[in-house]
């Protein structure tokens, strides 16, 4: 296992089912974990607000008989008040793991490379691993072997979509993305989702018609339209992606048994409608749930022992 965890390309097969294996026994016996982390601290760098990462991380941390420090961004400003690296070499003296949730992914790989204390991409502008991982670890658990699995991602072509295709490659499933035109997910993201799904018989299929994206699939996902840091654009995007809602007719145009999924926070009636937001084949708060079992895992797995 590297160092930090900045992304799911990182990880290998073994490591990618290791952590999800070690998720499910989290899960399974929280009391078995209880004091893994004891007296371990980890600091929370947010420039962007959130309410699941920081639950989710500060929950974690007190479950495993450690502590969380949040920083807001009155007390970093990252490359404004201080260099990313002297960031890192401050709290490197102070805590035992960092996790930071920020806008340009270069903040997480040059903190990472100057801390030697572990680094935990809690989001980026260009990916969400512990969300991907959450998300899939949601799956396995819902609907079993992840190589039979097809996935269909409905939206804005994110860093969420990002984290969920690499994943998808590790874990040998299929995806489709329907994104409108101009909005596709990264090409070097989709590149290296390909190079990493080579020996697990993942496939990937890009297409701005999302009917095509969801025939077939056992999950549909969505997310919201304008993310944080693109408001001035939310005009233009409400009306470039109303056809991307996920609503009752495409759900039925999905296996029978497709399950809603979303990362959270959801705008009903945007992205998706509260019909399926809402309905029992929604899952949205069992991913949500699942962030605490798998960060838990990974901060295990990077700042203690977990046997």
């Amino acid at each position: 296992m590297h160092k930090d965890f900045v992304s799911i390309h990182d990880l290998s097969q073994y490591e990618f089912h290791e952590l999800l294996d070690l998720t499910q026994d989290i899960k399974d016996n929280p009391n078995k974990y209880h004091k893994k982390l004891k007296n371990k601290v980890l600091a929370m760098i947010f420039e962007k607000p959130s309410l699941r990462t920081r639950l989710t991380f500060e929950v974690g941390m007190l479950e495993l008989g450690g502590q969380a420090i949040f920083l807001s961004p009155n007390e970093i400003q990252l490359g404004k008040r201080e260099t990313v690296e002297d960031v890192a070499h401050n709290l490197e003296r102070w805590v035992d793991g960092i996790m930071i949730r920020t806008f340009g992914h270069d903040n997480v790989v040059r903190l990472a490379k100057a801390a030697s204390v572990p680094v935990i991409n809690g989001l980026s502008d260009l990916s969400h691993p512990c969300q991907g991982m959450a998300d899939f670890f949601t799956l396995r658990e819902k609907k079993g072997g992840l190589p039979s699995l097809k996935l269909a991602y409905v939206g804005d072509g994110n860093n969420v979509c990002h984290s969920l295709m690499l994943a998808a490659a590790k874990a040998g499933s299929k995806m489709a993305v329907a994104t409108p035109n101009g909005y596709e997910p990264n090409a070097e993201m989709a590149a290296l989702a390909r190079e990493d799904g080579k020996e697990t018989g993942f496939s990937l299929l890009l297409t701005n018609d999302p009917r095509e994206a969801v025939k077939d699939a056992d999950a549909i996902y969505s997310d919201v339209w304008t993310s944080m840091g693109q408001e001035q654009e939310k005009e233009v995007r409400a009306k470039v992606f109303a056809p991307y809602q996920v609503n009752p007719a495409l759900l039925a145009a999905a296996k029978p048994e497709a399950v809603f999924m979303h990362c959270l926070p959801a705008h009903r009636e945007e992205e998706v409608t509260a019909s399926v937001l809402d309905s029992p084949r929604s899952i949205v708060f069992d991913q949500a749930e699942n962030r605490l079992h798998f960060q838990k895992a990974i901060m295990l797995i990077l700042m203690g022992k977990k046997e």
